[in-house]
Formats: structure tokens, C-alpha cells, sequence
């Protein structure tokens, strides 16, 4: 029954995606001979962590002492934005704690299980590991490899252009396929647009097709060359700017400099880890997302393919050889393949 329980936490740490970041996603489940009795997650960032949640959502508190607690990540030993979850399992007697993963985070890890086992408590841990470093894939990226998860996006014709010679930009995918796009920004921190795409596109940005989170909108504007009377600089909506002239704010806007040492997506990601950003969607132009291939600095890639020939424009980024893609989209017109760099 342990890989039961936590896949329930599993389904209820998913229920917090795109608001505890840059915490990861985690569920709790209390059971008590064969019976939930308690249930909960980590709700949004700077709020208490699931096993608090499942704590106080138990109705019959002296049946804790003969309880097993079911967590998808190893419980925080240190003083955060709220007090380590495993002094408080530690407080209500708890006997037996099970964990899917075990927390990389420097404060943490292993601190928790020490600390609980300690105590006397039983611990286990590894139940459906992979599973639940799929779902936090997000954190153990930007725990373990001090950068955030990247993941690329572009749209490109069937003979190989992102866009067109003219000075509008071309819609190369149909509408329908935005809603896609829409909920996909849903499922990270930060959504990242180059110089030439936000000068080209005008774009905004948001989220606007699905309900859902908005991601923090980042732009790379080197020279802080773009014009103030785009629609981004304008909708009040926080915005960060990475350039290599200020630091400071103005406003809704946040100039953040790159580091002088470091070029093309290497200095990128590095801004993006200094802002505790843990998710990125880089949506483009080729410039920039080539510069993340080109420094093996991506994670996911999604390629859409339109059935239109454009004949000229702007060359679509060039992937590494040898890759296989995944359709996770597709209607009457275009698809949409993902990529995962192993």
C-alpha cells in the first residue's frame, strides 16, 4: 500500500503547480490502520508546507500516535518562511514516516530524516522516487544544478523558417494552437523573449487563453535598446529586464544586470538562478534559443510544425542531431513535438 499512498501525494502536490515556486510541489497523506485521515499540500510559497496542512486536517488528533504519515518529499529540518515540518511530526508522536524523495536542498538534506529517526521515529524512503523527481523536476534542477529548468519553444513552416522577410511578423501556427501555448506558460516561473522577438512581435506575454498562474515575464534587451512605447513596457504588470547598463527598479519593471564574465545563455541562466527563478519557457526568437542549445543549457524543447511554406526568413533553431520527438499535440493543421535532453 506505501506506492498507493504516495502517489496520492503525488496527485495532491500537483494541485500546487505554478504557485510554490521556488519550492517544490509536496502532498502528505495521514493514514490510520488502512484509513485516510488527513490530507494536504503545500497551497502557495510562504504558506505551510503539506504535512502542516495534513496535520490540522485530521478531525481525530489521538489517533496520530498510531498513525503513519505519507509524504512526497523529505520533511524541512530549518526555520524557513514557516517552522520545520519535522519537529512538528516529531511534537504530535507520529510513529512511522514514509517518503518518496529526499530533499537536495543544502538546509535539508537528509537533516529531516535524521532528525526524525532521532526521535525514534521509522522512516522509509525511495517509494516511487522517480515519479516524484519527475513531477519536481522543476526543483531538483535548480537544487542540483544551480540553474532553473529550461525548456524551449518555437513554431516553424514545414521548410524550416520561424518566420517571414516582412516586417509583420507571420501567425505560423493557427489560433487554436495559442490555447496550447497558453496553458503550457502556466507551468512555469518565468517565460523569457529575446530583443528581436519583442521589437518584432510587440508581444504581452501573459496568460490570457486558460485560466491558470502567470509566469514572470523576462526580457533580454542587452543594450536596454527597445522602445518604451511597446505594449510590455506599458500593462503595469511585473517585468524583468536583463541587460548589461542597470541594475534597479522603475516602477513595475526590474532591471537586472548580466554578468560581465558570462555570454549567451550561460550569462541568461545565471540571471535567472540569482533571481530564484526554478522554471523558465524561453518562446524565442532563433538568436536567443540558439544560444541555449548551442551551451547545452536546455532541458525540454517544444517544436511546432505548420503545414505552410514560407520559401525565406528566419532560419528555425537547430537542435542536436539524433533527437526523437513526442507528439503532445495535434489538430487539423499543426503538431507539437517534445524533446527531452537526457
Amino acid at each position: 500500500m506505501h506506492e498507493a499512498y504516495i502517489r496520492r501525494c503525488l496527485q495532491l502536490a500537483a494541485m500546487g503547480r505554478g504557485r510554490v515556486a521556488p519550492n517544490p510541489m509536496v502532498g502528505a497523506v495521514i493514514v490510520h490502520k488502512g484509513r485516510i485521515i488527513g490530507e494536504g499540500y503545500h497551497r502557495k510559497y510562504g504558506e505551510p508546507h503539506a504535512e502542516v496542512n495534513a496535520i490540522a486536517s485530521v478531525t481525530e488528533p489521538e489517533l496520530l500516535p498510531e498513525s503513519t504519515l505519507y509524504v512526497s518529499l523529505e520533511p524541512c529540518a530549518h526555520f524557513g518562511k514557516t517552522p520545520p515540518c519535522a519537529s512538528l511530526i516529531i511534537e504530535k508522536k507520529i510513529p512511522h514516516v514514509v517518503i518518496c524523495n529526499t530533499d537536495p536542498f543544502e538546509q535539508v538534506d537528509g537533516k529531516g530524516i535524521d532528525m526524525l529517526r532521532a526521535a525514534a521515529v521509522r522512516v522509509e524512503t525511495g517509494i516511487l522516487a522517480a515519479e516524484g523527481r519527475l513531477l519536481n523536476r522543476h526543483f531538483f534542477t535548480y537544487t542540483e544544478k544551480k540553474r532553473p529548468y529550461i525548456t524551449l519553444k518555437f513554431a516553424r513552416s514545414a521548410d524550416g523558417f520561424i518566420d517571414g522577410t516582412d516586417k509583420k511578423p507571420v501567425a505560423v501556427t493557427q489560433a487554436l494552437t495559442n490555447v496550447f501555448t497558453h496553458q503550457l506558460r502556466t507551468e512555469f516561473a518565468a517565460i523569457l523573449a529575446g530583443y528581436r522577438t519583442v521589437l518584432k512581435d510587440d508581444p504581452s506575454l501573459t496568460v490570457r487563453l486558460v485560466s491558470g498562474p502567470a509566469p514572470l515575464r523576462v526580457i533580454a534587451d542587452p543594450e536596454l535598446a527597445l522602445p518604451r512605447t511597446l505594449r510590455i513596457f506599458n500593462d503595469e504588470l511585473p517585468l524583468v529586464v536583463l541587460n548589461r547598463k542597470m541594475e534597479g527598479q522603475e516602477g513595475h519593471i526590474r532591471y537586472v544586470l548580466l554578468r560581465e564574465d558570462l555570454q549567451g545563455g550561460e550569462a541568461l541562466s545565471e540571471a535567472l538562478y540569482r533571481l530564484k527563478i526554478n522554471s523558465v519557457l524561453v518562446e524565442g526568437g532563433a538568436a536567443i534559443l540558439q544560444q541555449f542549445i548551442d551551451a547545452g543549457l536546455w532541458d525540454d524543447c517544444y517544436e511546432y510544425i505548420a503545414p505552410l511554406s514560407l520559401g525565406a526568413g528566419v532560419k528555425a533553431p537547430v537542435l542536436p542531431a539524433g533527437l526523437s520527438g513526442e507528439i503532445v499535440y495535434k489538430n487539423d493543421t499543426d503538431i507539437v513535438l517534445k524533446y527531452h535532453r537526457s
